[in-house]
Order: structure tokens, then sequence, then C-alpha cells
């Protein structure tokens, strides 16, 4: 089992099955909540384990040795299997379950947008569009479901937090994605101007948790800071932890102020 999880990326797709805990806790029972973090684990696995087929050549050639696929650890055939087996799950919970018909169909495009990152976007030009709109619809699902305009500022929020994600994600690898040929957005405009986005989206986005959570507004602030410091001096090893738990920061006081 843990090899599966490995291969799912398991720290991003923990962490955004927390996000999406605490984005419903609000709305919904406890044990709904419980669900749609379920749910949203499901979509996650999808996204990683296609990430994981889709890149196993290249993470050979780069020596990738925390891959199970890599170590031969976990053979191709079987997380295929076991892909095909979790389609469907995450299909049933995504609309037979807590987010309805319409919060199901949000969060099965998120996910979708995964995928398309994964087969087809990260070599482009437009790689960061599938992150920024999935992030988007992550804090939008719970609303949608429960027939609620999602607030404007918590989609821009989302959106901004999905944007930076996708160039922090890369920076560790941006040299040997380029060698691959690799070139989405991050690889064609180098270290520099990757890290200079995400520190411009974060000053931009944080006033804005800020603002609707004005009694843990500092706390925000904090964590802002506390971000910009590892993501300027250390961008490969911890930039995307940095802007993952400032997310996580921001969720939790949102989620806090709510209830």
């Amino acid at each position: 089992m843990l090899k599966y999880l490995k291969a799912s990326h398991l720290g991003p797709t923990l962490l955004v099955t927390s996000l999406a805990f605490f984005l419903a806790h609000p709305l919904f029972t406890l044990a709904n909540s419980f669900v749609i973090a379920l749910t949203i684990f499901s979509g996650q696995l999808i996204v990683g384990w296609t990430n994981e087929l889709v890149d196993v050549e290249s993470d050979k050639a780069q020596g990738r040795l925390e891959k199970p696929l890599v170590t031969g650890e976990l053979k191709e055939s079987s997380l295929l299997r076991s892909l095909w087996i979790d389609l469907p799950i995450c299909v049933g919970l995504s609309l037979l379950g807590p987010l309805g018909i319409r919060g199901g169909l949000l969060h099965l495009f998120g996910v979708g947008c995964g995928v398309s990152y994964n087969f087809y976007f990260k070599r482009t030009l437009f790689s960061l569009l599938p992150y920024t709109f999935a992030f988007a619809a992550l804090p939008s699902a719970a609303f949608v479901a429960r027939e609620m305009a999602p607030p404007l500022w918590m989609v821009v929020v989302g959106a901004g937090f999905g944007t930076i994600a996708h160039f922090a994600n890369v920076l560790k690898d941006l040299d040997a994605d380029r060698e691959l040929g690799i070139n989405g957005l991050p690889q064609r405009i180098g270290m520099k101007y990757s890290v200079s986005i995400c520190v411009l989206i974060l000053i931009a986005i944080t006033p804005i948790v800020a603002t609707h959570r004005p009694h843990y507004g500092a706390w925000a602030y904090a964590a802002l800071l506390a971000s910009l410091i590892a993501l300027i001096v250390k961008p490969r090893k911890l930039g995307f932890a940095a802007i993952m738990a400032l997310a996580l920061v921001d969720v939790l006081l949102t989620a806090v102020a709510h209830n």
C-alpha cells in the first residue's frame, strides 16, 4: 500500500485533501466533510498516478530513486490497474456524495485539469492554467454543492495559490526538465522570474485573506513572511513546501473565522 501512496505524490496529495476538509467543514457536517475529503483524495490519486506513468522515462533518466516506478518497487501495469479501479470510485464519490452533481462535476473538472497538465500542458507555454483553474475550483466545489455562490475572494486566492504552486513545484527540477525537453512556462522564464512571480502573487493575495479575516490577519502576514524567506533563500528545496504551508494556514484561518 505504501508504494502506491508514494506514487501518488503523498505530501501534496495529503495536503490538498486536508485543504478540502477544512474548506468543507464550515458548510457540511463533520461526517460529510470527511466524505468530501475522501472524494478529493481519490481525485488526487488519479492526478498523482497519471503523473508517475507519464513521467516514468524522464524520472529514470534523472535517477529519481524516490519514485517507486524507477526503483522497480512498483510496476507500471500494477499502477495502471489501480488507476482504473480508482477512477469509477472518484466519479461515484464526486457525483453521488455530499458534493452532488454540480459540486461533483466541479471537482471532476479539477481532476481533469491535473490530468491534462500531466499529459499535455506541462510542456507548453500555458502550463500554469491547469493549476490555476484546479485551485480555483477547490474552494468553489463545496459552495456550489450547497447551492451558494463561492465568495469571489476565495476563488481569486485559490487561483493565486494554484499559480504559485505550479511555479514553486518545478523549481527543484528546472534545469533537468529543460535538458529533457520539458518547456513549460517556468522552464522558459527561468528561476529568477519564477521566484519573482511567486513573491508578487503572495504579496497580492495575503492582504485579501487578512482583509476578510481581520481578527487573524497578523497570523496570515506572519505565515507570509516565513514563506517569503523560505522561497527566496531556498527556492529549490523549500519553495513548494512553503507555499503549501501558507495555503494551509490561510485555509485554517478561513475555516476558524467561519465557525
